[in-house]
């Protein structure tokens, strides 16, 4: 999938770094976005890299806006964001095997992001059960979400060429 860099993937990368926003501040008003037990609505996005390698830079981007205008620390902006770049890019990478494209954001993020909550926030459950349950949020939004975003986005018409 070679895709060279011009106004349109500029603009679709944009676009889909606007959308974690919004959904991450929906998830957010529900107490879904940050903490021991978080579903990331905008996890589910990070199956577009299936379709469009401008979606790894938008959702990178869009991690560290929602990160800093949800109030997150910096350490959290940081490596929050690293995780869904890490997660993106396996994506990217399985975008020819979609069944498994989800897997990547799941495990870097249910791997890093423990840490993040018992370093950075003081979180004093074990490792072990912050990977659990941030592991079962990402299920939730990427291998259950993602994938039905990635079957209806299959469907359509060809939006992301």
């Amino acid at each position: 999938m070679k895709q060279s860099f011009n106004v349109k993937t500029l603009s679709m990368g944009g676009a889909i770094a606007a959308l974690y926003v919004v959904l991450t501040m929906l998830a957010n008003a529900f107490g879904l976005a940050s903490g021991a037990i978080q579903v990331r609505l905008s996890e589910a996005l990070t199956i577009l890299p299936c379709f469009t390698s401008s979606a790894v830079p938008g959702l990178t981007v869009g991690c560290v806006l929602a990160n800093l205008i949800t109030g997150c620390a910096p350490w959290d902006v940081v490596f929050g964001s690293l995780a869904t770049l890490i997660g993106a890019v396996g994506t990217l990478l399985l975008r020819r095997k979609p069944l498994l494209a989800w897997i990547p954001p799941v495990l870097s993020n249910a791997v890093i992001v423990p840490f993040v909550l018992q370093k950075v926030y003081g979180v004093p459950d074990a490792w072990w059960y912050l990977m659990l349950t941030v592991g079962a949020g990402e299920v939730i939004a990427c291998g259950v979400l993602g994938l039905i975003l990635y079957k209806s986005l299959a469907k359509a018409p060809k939006v992301f060429q």
